[in-house]
């Protein structure tokens, strides 16, 4: 849960270096014991709430956590000092029920708020009923979020401030033919945004006229699930671009700073999925040239807390301005890392009234950061359909060095389909790039998560692709890399009898375990000491011959010709092993066994279903009867869990192969279900407002 400060750690070895900077060289203590709140209510939940939290402690201000019923016994209910209950498990019924929250706050006379990000973090009409109350808003003044939160408004703001915006229609849009006459007249491709959107939500790309009404139709209703606005507005689409974002730091006395950028490219649904600090891709004059304007931009709406100007990059580094979010970002972390700086800490005392303590000369880039978003959905789906479930076994890499882990749960924790089905976001820090992405490369071999589907086989990959480390990336980079979607690593051949000698070492550990456990109630026992075993290992539909003999924790495997040795401690009670293969450490993890031999064993980040048998047991394989797979064309399924927003058809209806039959909505996201062939419907097993599961039925042709 809680992971090491590894920027603050790598500022005070610079420091001993002689490469601190000198106004970074105060008296730490002194720092954190300036007066500045009693008491702090966290308007949030998970990961970001545990963030505030620790914040809070480390300056001596009490806190108190809100909760839904479903979040009752969560780690940031249990961190802090006090926590009261806002509601049942929907978010419009808790963490967005300004009515409760109010209530909570005057019950445990909060002197202040941090919102976190999401929920009501920029919600204007939330940020004056603190005022109202004389209970301060850490976050900036309720003109900033209003002029920034709307798309519209910030477009208009930002061209007078003279920052670069992107071509485009600046009115809201009020209906599907006003899109398309719009969008032909900007010239195909199109954006379609959400006026009061964020986090990818309400944003559709379209290529063409029946595009854009579609992509209307699922923006507005997204928009209105998700910020209770249904305005768009229409923008050129600029083709591969990077999107990288500049933190901003102000004050109520009319000070700003730029805290150097954040790459965020790779993406997918337009919602981040690794980022980095800094760029690869900015040489210092275009740093300066985009910090000089996001510091503009903050400046003309009198911004104060910290805040991130979002601009889309074009390859000749061109940038226009795309957003600004007026809270805290997912991705501070990296930025906390590479500058030493604690963002929550800086905008508790701004919004305290305290100046901003550092110069622009003062902020570092002090080497590299890397944060991963690990999510508990299914990465071969879509790169990602949430999954729900509780977490069985939980375990971070927290304990690596240079690894920090910023999350809000614990083994039993339920991942549920009422909230983002983030798991935690995971840093690295290095001097240098390299290692940077060396020890993420390890800390997601080290992570352990049990009770749910995980993105960590995708996060790997994504870091490990030559393209990735050459820092050739765009907000396309997952469709680039994968045009037919995730499909896991792809063994090499050393790689591939690796993991098959691995298999059949722990095969063969299992088994003589087993005979230990036998010899102890008087079975007779196989002696074990150069026992050879010969085996039969499926992978990928596929048979290898292999034998194997050991010598106390070592084992002599030959695959394929080739003899390879493996050790290990083969305790099997373990999550994680560490597998030396031929002077090669490997970090595997057996997340099943069978009693016919069936493995799933993680190898370099993905699942690998292997099948290692006797040679007895391979021959009687051959009788067995093969299970007929269900014909998936005349079924429906949901692909995620969800709740079904609309229903397009009825027993006894035509449809025609891709014609749209329900909506089902997952994490405010709305998803189109087709059909997968031309047929006449036999049954519908949903209504709209039903909650769906993952794979249940949804609709049946004859």
């Amino acid at each position: 849960m809680a992971g090491l400060w590894v920027g603050a750690v790598a500022l005070v070895t610079a420091g001993r270096r002689g490469k601190r900077p000198p106004q970074l060289m105060r008296s730490a203590a002194a720092l954190w014991t300036l007066k500045t709140f009693d008491k702090i209510l966290i308007a949030n939940r998970g990961e970001i709430a545990c963030r505030v939290i620790k914040t809070c402690k480390k300056m001596g201000i009490k806190t108190v956590a809100i909760h839904s019923d479903a979040d009752a016994s969560s780690v940031h209910v249990k961190m802090a000092d006090e926590a009261v209950c806002v509601g049942p498990a929907p978010s419009s019924k808790s963490y967005l029920n300004m009515d409760a929250i109010m209530e909570a706050i005057r019950r445990t006379r909060s002197q202040a708020v941090h919102p976190g990000y999401g929920f009501l973090s920029e919600n204007k009409e939330f940020a004056k009923r603190l005022a109202s109350e004389n209970v301060i808003f850490i976050g900036p003044d309720t003109h900033a979020i209003q002029a920034m939160g709307d798309k519209i408004e910030s477009k208009l703001l930002a061209k007078k401030a003279k920052v670069n915006t992107i071509p485009g229609f600046d009115g809201v849009v009020k209906d599907a033919d006003e899109a398309v006459r719009i969008a032909r007249e900007i010239g195909y491709p199109v954006m379609i945004k959400a006026s009061a959107g964020g986090g990818g939500k309400g944003m559709r790309i379209a290529w063409d006229d029946e595009e854009t009404r579609e992509g209307f139709r699922f923006s507005s209703q997204e928009a209105a699930s998700s910020f209770g606005d249904d305005r768009l507005l229409i923008e050129k689409f600029i083709n591969n671009p990077r999107h990288i974002e500049i933190q901003v730091l102000g004050d109520k006395h009319g000070n700003a700073l730029w805290l150097n950028e954040r790459e965020c490219s790779v993406q997918r649904r337009n919602q981040k999925v690794v980022e980095e600090a800094p760029s690869t891709f900015l040489d210092p004059e275009t740093r300066r040239a985009m910090g000089e304007q996001a510091v503009a931009l903050a400046k003309a709406v009198k911004y104060s807390s910290a805040g991130t100007v979002e601009f889309l990059v074009d390859s000749q580094k061109n940038f226009y301005f795309l957003e600004m979010n007026t809270r805290l970002q997912v991705e501070h972390p990296v930025t906390e890392c590479i500058t030493g700086l604690d963002l929550v800490r800086e905008m508790i005392r701004v919004a305290k009234g305290y100046p901003l303590r550092h110069r622009q000369a003062d902020v570092p880039i002090n080497g590299w950061a890397v944060e991963c978003r690990v999510y508990a959905e299914d990465p071969y789906k879509s790169f990602g359909l949430p999954s729900i479930g509780r977490l069985s076994q939980y375990q971070e890499p927290s304990h690596l060095p240079g690894v920090r882990v910023d999350s809000g749960i614990q083994p039993g924790s339920e991942i549920s389909i009422y909230y983002d089905p983030m798991i935690s976001k995971l840093i690295t820090y290095g001097s240098d790039r390299t290692e940077a992405l060396q020890r993420m490369e390890d800390a997601l071999d080290h992570y352990v998560i049990r009770g749910v589907t995980h993105n960590i086989a995708l996060l790997r990959e994504v870091i490990i692709n030559s393209r990735f480390v050459k820092g050739d990336i765009n907000t396309k980079f997952l469709s680039d890399v994968y045009p037919d979607g995730f499909k896991g690593h792809t063994l090499t051949e050393n790689e591939r009898k690796q993991l098959l000698a691995i298999a059949s070492s722990l095969f063969v550990a299992s088994q003589l375990r087993a005979q230990q456990f036998q010899g102890h109630s008087r079975v007779p026992v196989v002696r074990s000491d150069m026992a050879k075993w010969e085996l039969t290992v499926r992978l990928h539909e596929e048979d290898h011959a292999v034998t194997a003999s050991s010598r106390g924790s070592t084992f002599s495997v030959e695959v394929d010709g080739s003899k390879l040795n493996v050790s290990s401690t083969w305790n099997l009670a373990l999550p994680l092993l560490s597998v030396n293969v031929d002077g090669t450490e490997r970090t595997v993890q057996c997340l099943s066994r069978e009693a016919g031999g069936s493995m799933n064993i993680q190898f370099l980040g993905t699942v690998y279903k292997v099948h290692v048998l006797t040679k007895l047991a391979a021959e009687l394989s051959k009788f067995m009867l093969e299970k007929v797979a269900e014909d998936t064309s005349s079924v429906l399924r949901s692909p995620m869990p969800g709740v079904v927003v609309a229903v397009s058809v009825a027993p006894g209806d035509m449809v025609s192969e891709g014609q749209e039959i329900c909506v089902i909505e997952a994490m405010k996201m709305q998803n189109s279900m087709t059909a997968g062939k031309t047929g006449k419907v036999k049954s519908v097993q949903c209504k709209a407002g039903d909650t769906v599961g993952e794979g249940d039925l949804l609709v049946e042709l004859e």
